[in-house]
Order: structure tokens, then C-alpha cells, then sequence
């Protein structure tokens, strides 16, 4: 009776493991590997682990909303950093010097006008690189009859009069930006009431021709010199600049 029970113990345990294994197979869980022949055991195959990714650090989040392990961003509004172009190959020509600055002066200087009005300044020889008693004239000589009006050639303000043996009765005028001084020599006399600081307009007489100075009396003329100022305003010295080109730009 013993006996019996056992085979029935026996019997309903290889029915429920056949059982589950059929139905592990039909659900995809198990993958029955073939045997050799002669084997009499029949392995189930073992699945592979699928890889787990690592997981992510934490993220702390500090007071002002940022996480604290992620990189510094950019400011919103800042511009792009500028990167300078690749130097050009070496063409192997040799470096071109740079352009002598002209001798008008910055873009600043304004258009002259005519000092003796009515002339065309085409007309005048330029004198600027004459010799006189063995210096550089630096100034244009315009010829013209004694008591012949004399206009200022810009606006701006007297800074002196000055008589001297060479330029005789003479003018210092600066513009209005103190950066230039027009200078008018050998003069007859000066205009009524004309004293330093008058404020000139373009146009305004100043004075009349003349030949004071070391001009001869028999040739009057006016002695008229553009100079650039230096940083200490000095009315007797400057930079010479040629006046011919500028009362020319200026018509």
C-alpha cells in the first residue's frame, strides 16, 4: 500500500515539473537546448543578464536653483569670444611701409577761404617750398595792392598781434578747436576796433595789405601761413602746412 503511495508521489511530481516546464517554454522564459544523443538529461539554456546602465550621481540643486556638478554656463547676453583670423601665409613680399600721413592735416581742419576776396586761388603761384634767406618759406605769398581787404580764412578767435621785423604787422587767428593757427603778415594796419580775442567769423576783415616787415615796399603782399598747434598752443610755433591746397579745396 506503501508502495503504491509513493509511485503516485512519484508520478504527480514528473507530471507538475513537466508541467511548468512546458509552460516556461511556451512563455518565452525558457529555451530548451538538444542534447546529444545518448544524453538522457535535457539542460534548459540560461538566459543572458541584461546590462544595467550605471546610474546616474545625484544632483544637488544650491540656493540659487543651479545644479552644482553642472558646467558654468555662459552669461545670456555675453557676446561670443572673438577669435582673430589666421595670419595670412607668408607671400614672401616685403612689408609695405605705411602711407605718409598728407599734409592737410586731420579731417578736422576746415575748408579756407579765400583771404583777399574775389581771387582765384588757381591763379597764385605756390611759395611753400621757396628759399628765403636760406630757410624754407612755408607760406603763401598773395600779391595784391596796398590797402587790399584782408578776411579771416575760418572761424575762430585772435590770440595776437604781434609786430616783428620780418613779418611787420601781423595776426595770430586759431580755429574754433585750437588746433591750427593762420597767421597774417606784412599788413598795413589792422581793422578798426580789432584786438586779441576778437571772435572772427569766415569772412570778417581783420586787416589790409600791405608791406611792413622786410617785404618790400614796392611789391605788397599778403604773407599768409597755416600751422598745426602743439599740444602747448604756442601761437609762434606749429607744424607748417601748405595753404595753397586748402584755399583751393575750399572753393
Amino acid at each position: 500500500m506503501q508502495a503504491k503511495s509513493a509511485g503516485i508521489f512519484v508520478a504527480g511530481v514528473a507530471v507538475g515539473m513537466a508541467s511548468l516546464t512546458l509552460a516556461l517554454w511556451w512563455s518565452g522564459a525558457l529555451h530548451l537546448t538538444p542534447v546529444s544523443a545518448g544524453s538522457r538529461v535535457m539542460a534548459p539554456a540560461v538566459m543572458p543578464t541584461p546590462a544595467i546602465p550605471p546610474a546616474e550621481p545625484p544632483k544637488v540643486v544650491t540656493p540659487d536653483g543651479l545644479a552644482a556638478n553642472a558646467p558654468p554656463a555662459a552669461a545670456l547676453n555675453d557676446p561670443p569670444a572673438y577669435v582673430p583670423p589666421p595670419a595670412p601665409p607668408n607671400s614672401g613680399l616685403a612689408a609695405l611701409p605705411p602711407a605718409s600721413a598728407p599734409n592737410v592735416g586731420p579731417p578736422g581742419l576746415p575748408h579756407l577761404a579765400m583771404p583777399i576776396a574775389g581771387l582765384n586761388p588757381a591763379t597764385l603761384h605756390d611759395t611753400f617750398n621757396d628759399k628765403r634767406d636760406g630757410h624754407k618759406h612755408e607760406a603763401l605769398d598773395i600779391p595784391a595792392p596796398r590797402g587790399t581787404p584782408v578776411h579771416a580764412v575760418a572761424q575762430g578767435k585772435v590770440v595776437k598781434l604781434f609786430t616783428s621785423k620780418p613779418g611787420g604787422l601781423t595776426v595770430y587767428q586759431f580755429d574754433d578747436h585750437n588746433a591750427y593757427s593762420f597767421y597774417y603778415a606784412h599788413l598795413d594796419r589792422y581793422a578798426s576796433g580789432l584786438k586779441e580775442g576778437t571772435m572772427l567769423q569766415t569772412g570778417d576783415v581783420l586787416g589790409f595789405v600791405g608791406s611792413t616787415g622786410d617785404a618790400s615796399p614796392n611789391a605788397p603782399h599778403l604773407h599768409f601761413a597755416v600751422n598745426r598747434l602743439g599740444a602747448d598752443k604756442k601761437w609762434w610755433e606749429g607744424v607748417p602746412i601748405d595753404p595753397l591746397p586748402l584755399l583751393k579745396a575750399g572753393r
